[in-house]
């Protein structure tokens, strides 16, 4: 393969941005049930801990991890969520804004 100096560099750079970006969201805090905005869509840490006559839409396994605003793998115990940008949810979790489109 014949690739240029040029290419290489921002193949190199793209990676190294990724990589970084990954880190930091690996890094980042949990989302805590307490947190306002937490609560404001009945989040749980455990799906098990819902209040099924608060939250009627709830539905048995339901769960963060299979949600579509949920951005890791559905293996993962903990990943980002497009609700809570700088915090992670834990993949067993549920709030009311679950959805599975």
């Amino acid at each position: 393969m014949n690739t240029s100096r040029r290419s290489f560099m921002v193949f190199s750079i793209g990676m190294g941005t990724a990589l970084w970006l990954t880190r930091a969201r690996a890094d980042a805090p949990h989302l805590s049930e307490a947190d306002p905005a937490a609560v404001a869509v009945g989040y749980k840490e455990d799906a098990a801990q819902v209040d099924k006559a608060k939250y009627p839409a709830y539905a048995a396994g339901q769960t963060c991890a299979n949600c579509s605003l949920y951005e890791g793998k559905s293996s993962d115990a903990w990943g980002g969520c497009s609700l809570f940008n700088d915090k992670l949810v834990a993949g067993k979790g549920w709030c009311a804004s679950y959805t599975n489109m």
